[in-house]
């Protein structure tokens, strides 16, 4: 059986390994903190320029639809250019009324379509056709054709952009 002495002693230990891991860890944040100060700056104007180049990018596209007709894209130096359809936005006045239009005209299919708290379900409706969400009074909005700009290989600028949010943060 341990005594408090031994429990005390222990909690010491434990404390003072604590202590020393927070210490680690603040020594790493400085270090990150310090690399992003110093590298930031530069990815600005690179986020910058690549925004530009992007927006040019995306004009002549628009520009030119007749140069993707058949194929709708091109993948170019591993950049996914063309045409798309849009996905569309599903818009209604009142849930209640999708809802109880949804169990009228869909009721085996009411679990997926509703969500538990009596409100339609826009990653299931988005799944129905044009003539069915009509039948339930959704509109379906924005469905022309949208520019496909997409690196195809990157997962850069989900850094870039939790370096832009750190610094904007940082700054606030």
């Amino acid at each position: 059986m341990a005594t408090l002495n031994e429990i005390d002693s222990q909690t010491k230990a434990y404390s003072a390994a604590r202590g020393e891991l927070s210490d680690a860890v603040g020594l790493l944040q400085e270090a990150i903190q310090s690399m992003t100060r110093k590298h930031l700056p530069v990815i600005k104007r690179r986020v910058q320029a690549a925004k530009d180049a992007e927006a040019a990018l995306r004009a002549t596209i628009e520009g030119n639809p007749d140069l993707f007709v058949k194929p709708r894209t091109l993948t170019l130096h591993g950049i996914k250019v063309g045409f798309r359809k849009a996905v569309g936005k599903l818009d209604w006045e009142d849930d209640g009324q999708v809802v109880k239009l949804i169990k009228r005209y869909f009721g085996d299919q009411a679990d997926v379509l509703i969500v538990t708290k009596e409100k339609p379900a826009k990653e299931a409706l988005e799944q129905l056709a044009a003539a069915d969400l009509k039948k339930l009074g959704i509109t379906v909005e924005e469905t022309g054709d949208v520019v496909v700009i997409k690196d195809t290989a990157s997962d850069v600028d989900k850094l870039v952009k939790a370096l832009l949010k750190e610094d904007e943060e940082a700054t606030a």
